[in-house]
């Protein structure tokens, strides 16, 4: 699969992004979702109007109106904590705020280096024999995998180290868009993933080529990126079509690294004696020939 490299693209706008982020929350929820009165008069824009939302959250019209223009300077914490809760943001969105508006006060630049491994998690991924694992980084980079999550997923050890990205795989790939029976899901949980990223780095070059890259090339994409959507999913059930031993149902799990490197490390599992550990014990005993079969270009 060639890769054609894209010019460079300039940094994610910050105000931009906390703009239309507050809008998009405040467009989903209605007057009657909030506890507000509403007496069937015409409304021009969907969802809260600005002065509904300061009101639910105690601020002035003018100052709510300039922090959803993209203006977060000085905003403290306790406003952003009342504007959270009258929005009715989870834990993850209530964070992307914060990222947005005091960028400042949480993250330092990312390193323009490589993002590296620990050699003892990349032990601990060897012993983890019949168990599909790997390490995901920033911009959804794929880092570190062992021996059955290539059976699962594919040899990604052929894969360019710029094709090694769940996005370019799950946007751009027509074969991973088989091997996950719910690749909506699956494409949405990546887009969600990046947003949070944009928060937390929005100066971050290679993330705005990537964005910019998979906005040109996937209509998908860019339909999912507008939506300004974030979460953090830590467990859930992954249903996959493999193309050697056929449908799998699998519970995985998140564990976020805790030595801010922003990195997780996912492990796949399937219930004791269902039809999708016999699968799982066939991929394991093929080893890396099964590798070599699943998804490629």
């Amino acid at each position: 699969m060639e890769n054609h490299p894209l010019p460079a693209s300039p940094p994610l706008d910050r105000r931009a992004e906390l703009s239309e982020f507050l809008r998009s929350r405040r467009a989903r929820l209605k007057p009657e979702d909030v506890g507000l009165p509403d007496f069937g008069r015409h409304r021009r824009v969907p969802g809260l109007r600005r002065e509904e939302l300061a009101q639910l959250a105690g601020v002035s019209v003018a100052y709510y109106t300039r922090l959803e223009q993209g203006n977060g300077r000085n905003v403290s914490a306790e406003v952003l904590d009342s504007i959270a809760r009258a929005l009715r943001l989870s834990d993850a969105e209530h964070a992307h705020l914060t990222h947005l508006a005091k960028p400042k006060s949480h993250k330092k630049k990312p390193s323009a280096r490589q993002q590296q491994v620990r050699s003892s998690l990349r032990q601990l991924l060897d012993t983890m024999d019949g168990v599909p694992a790997y390490v995901v980084g920033r911009r959804s980079e794929i880092l570190a995998w062992n021996r059955m999550a290539a059976a699962l997923f594919g040899d990604w050890a052929e894969l360019p180290a710029a094709e090694r990205n769940w996005a370019r795989l799950v946007f751009l790939r027509p074969d991973y868009r088989d091997l996950f029976v719910d690749w909506e899901q699956k494409a949405i949980d990546i887009v969600c993933a990046l947003r949070m990223d944009a928060g937390c780095y929005p100066d971050d070059p290679r993330l705005s080529a990537l964005v910019g890259e998979l906005s040109v090339k996937s209509e998908e994409f860019r339909r999912l990126w507008a939506t300004h959507d974030v979460k953090e999913k830590s467990h859930g059930v992954k249903r996959l079509h493999h193309p050697l031993v056929g449908d799998l149902s699998l519970n995985f799990e998140s564990f976020r690294l805790t030595d801010d490197t922003d990195q997780s490390l996912l492990t796949y599992h399937a219930e004791p004696g269902s039809p999708s550990a016999d699968s799982l014990r066939l991929l394991a005993s093929w080893g890396t020939d099964a590798a070599h079969t699943v998804p490629s270009a």
